[in-house]
């Protein structure tokens, strides 16, 4: 994929982000976390909905830039209808891909488009502070369904 759609699929995403805003959502079957970057003003508040290992909804709010928000609206893109076992596979793969290591970019989907983002240092936590807060999600559920 070159440059140039990349650059449009960030901005399509910033723009018109999947999932903002947590207006008419029973917050009682989410689970909630927040990941912000102490260096900018990036912050994020994710709730995740997710019901026998599998991720039903995610939605999002906070004040970030293009690059954090159009990944968060990628990430839930990506993740929704997924199993946790999907999820943290996909994760890892992000993950990998934004350090410059070994990743599968069909798991990826469409969140492989920031497989350019660690040519920018100061870029790559902006695009993976969503995803911190998805795997701080995912650690809750684990964690929470093993008490039952």
């Amino acid at each position: 994929m070159n440059n140039e759609t990349k650059r449009n699929i960030i901005l399509e995403n910033y723009k018109n982000p999947k999932n903002r805003g947590f207006k008419n959502t029973d917050t009682k079957e989410y689970i909630k976390s927040n990941t912000s970057n102490e260096s900018c003003i990036d912050e994020i508040n994710l709730m995740a909905k997710i019901k026998n290992n599998k991720i039903e909804d995610i939605r999002f709010e906070g004040e970030a830039c293009a690059i954090c928000i159009s990944s968060t609206s990628i990430m839930i893109d990506t993740l929704i209808n997924k199993t946790i076992e999907e999820a943290n596979t996909i994760y890892d793969n992000f993950e990998n891909m934004v350090n410059e290591k070994k990743y599968d970019e069909q798991i990826l989907e469409k969140a492989s488009i920031y497989n350019d983002i660690a040519k920018q240092p100061s870029r790559k936590k902006c695009a993976l502070l969503p995803w911190w807060g998805i795997k701080k999600i995912i650690n809750e559920y684990d964690n929470n369904s093993k008490l039952y």
